[in-house]
């Protein structure tokens, strides 16, 4: 029988590199996680896309 585990949404955004891509968690609230994998240019785009909103 697997182990049961609480899904939270507890815990930081985690970015890595894995392979030739990027994969981001983003945690939710109410429990889980958002996972993206994009391509290093969709990751500058988004990079830019964030910058221009918050800089």
């Amino acid at each position: 029988m697997a182990a049961m585990k609480p899904r939270t949404g507890d815990g930081p955004l985690e970015v890595t590199k894995e392979g030739r891509g990027i994969v981001m968690r983003v945690p939710l609230e109410g429990g889980g996680r958002l996972v993206v994998e994009m391509s290093v240019e969709e990751a500058t785009n988004l990079g830019e896309a964030l910058e221009s909103v918050t800089g």
